[in-house]
C-alpha cells in the first residue's frame, strides 16, 4: 500500500490516507456515471481544490500548500485507484497547467494567474502537441509573429487536456518565433486566455478511455496577446517544456502506479468473494498467482516512481529515473488491468465495473507524457548506446 512506501513523513502518510477517502469516498461512487455522461465534474475538481491538492507543490506565497513533488504523486496515485480521468486533470492541472507559469513567468504574469490555478478554481493546459509534432517537437508548425507589441499566432493544436472545461482559464500555447524554414526552429511559448478571438477549441475525442478528462483540438487563427504574454524567455520554449515533461512523467507514472493497484484491489476483493465448486476463485493457485503477480508489479511501480520523485525533490538528475518509472508502471497497468479483467470473468467487461474502466483507459498510460517507445529511446541512451 502506498502508506507503507519507506522514506514518507507522518504529514505525507496522513496526505495519501486523507485523499485515499476522498477517492474512495467520493470519486468512485460518481465515476460510472460521469464516465457514460463523458463530461469533467466540475464540482468534484472544486473540492479537490478546497483540499489543496492542486497548491501541493507550490509554496504558501503564492497561495500553494508549501509541499512537495512526491506529496502531489501521492495525490495522483490515490485517485488514479478510483478514476484516472479524475487523476489526470490533477496530474496535467498541476505539471502542465500551473507549473509552466510558476516556474518561468514574471510577476506580473504570476499575480494573474496563480491564484486561481493553485485554488482549484481554474484550470490550465499546455498546448504542444500537433498532427505532426509530437515526441519530435522540433517539427512544431504553429507560428507566432511579433506585430506592434502584440504577438499574432497562428496554427493548431491537438490532444490537449483541460482545455475546454467550463473552468479553464488560460493555455499555454508553443509556437516557432524564428524563421520556420531556420535549420534549428526558435521556439517560444505564450499564454493565450481561453476565449481570445481567434482560439477556437474544437468538440471533444471520442476517446477509448479517459471518458471523464477533458480533451480537445486546438485552432489559433489570427491570435492575438500582449506583447508581455511571452513565457519564459524567447526562444527558451524547447528548454522549458523539456523539464514539464520530465516531471510530468513521473507524476504520470504514480497514476499508472494508481490504476495497478486500483486494479489489485478490485480482483482482490471480487477472488475472495467470488465462489466457484464450494470454494473462493482466490484459493485455486492459477487465480492466487495472478494476484501475487499483480501486487508485484504494483510495488515495483511505486518504488520506480518514488525513486524518480525523490531525486527530483532533492535537486538530482532524473530524466532517465522517470522514463524508467514511466515504462514500469504503464506497463504494470496495462498488465494489471488484463489480468484483472480475467479474474472477473464476464463481470469485467461491463463498463460499470471500474476493472473494466481501467482496461480501457490503461493504454493511453503507455502513449501519453511519451510513448513507450521514447522512454526506451531515453533509457538507452542513459546507458550510453545510441537507439
Amino acid at each position: 500500500m502506498i502508506t507503507e512506501t519507506h522514506g514518507l513523513t507522518d504529514e505525507q502518510r496522513k496526505l495519501a490516507a486523507t485523499v485515499r477517502d476522498f477517492a474512495d469516498h467520493v470519486v468512485a461512487p460518481a465515476a460510472y456515471r460521469y464516465d457514460t455522461e463523458r463530461r469533467l465534474p466540475v464540482e468534484i475538481i472544486r473540492q479537490m481544490g478546497d483540499l489543496g491538492l492542486f497548491g501541493l507543490p507550490f509554496p504558501v506565497e503564492v497561495g500553494g500548500q508549501g509541499k512537495d513533488y512526491v506529496s502531489l504523486c501521492l495525490a495522483v496515485e490515490a485517485l488514479a485507484r478510483a478514476d484516472q480521468s479524475i487523476a489526470v486533470t490533477l496530474e496535467a492541472g498541476v505539471g502542465l497547467g500551473v507549473m509552466p507559469i510558476f516556474r518561468h513567468g514574471t510577476d506580473a504574469q504570476r499575480e494573474r494567474w496563480l491564484p486561481d490555478l493553485v485554488s482549484g478554481r481554474a484550470l490550465g493546459a499546455f498546448g504542444l502537441t500537433e498532427a505532426g509534432a509530437g515526441s519530435d517537437a522540433g517539427a512544431t508548425r504553429t507560428t507566432a509573429r511579433l506585430e506592434g507589441g502584440t504577438w499574432v499566432i497562428d496554427g493548431s493544436k491537438q490532444f490537449i487536456t483541460n482545455s475546454g472545461t467550463p473552468i479553464t482559464s488560460v493555455i499555454t500555447i508553443t509556437a516557432v518565433t524564428g524563421d520556420p524554414g531556420a535549420g534549428s526552429k526558435e521556439l517560444s511559448s505564450f499564454l493565450v486566455p481561453a476565449g481570445t478571438p481567434g482560439l477556437v477549441v474544437g468538440p471533444g475525442y471520442d476517446k477509448v478511455g479517459w471518458h471523464t478528462s477533458d480533451t480537445h483540438p486546438l485552432t489559433l487563427t489570427g491570435v492575438r496577446v500582449p506583447e508581455e504574454n511571452l513565457l519564459g524567455e524567447r526562444g527558451r520554449g524547447y528548454a522549458n517544456f523539456l523539464r514539464v515533461l520530465d516531471e510530468g512523467r513521473v507524476a504520470f507514472a504514480a497514476l499508472a502506479t494508481g490504476a495497478a493497484q486500483g486494479c489489485l484491489e478490485e480482483a482482490l476483493r471480487y477472488a475472495g468473494t467470488r465462489t466457484v465448486f464450494g470454494a473462493s476463485i482466490g484459493s485455486h493457485q492459477h487465480v492466487a498467482f495472478m494476484l501475487a503477480r499483480m501486487e508485484a508489479r504494483a510495488h515495483s511501480a511505486r518504488l520506480c516512481w518514488f525513486d524518480a520523485a525523490q531525486k527530483l525533490v532533492h535537486g538530482q538528475p532524473f530524466k532517465a529515473e522517470a522514463s524508467v518509472a514511466k515504462l514500469v508502471a504503464s506497463e504494470a497497468a496495462m498488465a494489471n488491468a488484463r489480468d484483472a479483467a480475467q479474474i472477473f470473468g464476464g463481470y469485467g467487461f461491463l463498463n460499470e465495473n471500474p476493472v473494466a474502466r481501467h482496461y480501457r483507459d490503461a493504454k493511453v498510460l503507455e502513449i501519453g507524457e511519451g510513448t513507450t517507445e521514447v522512454q526506451l529511446m531515453i533509457i538507452a541512451r542513459d546507458l550510453g548506446l545510441t537507439a
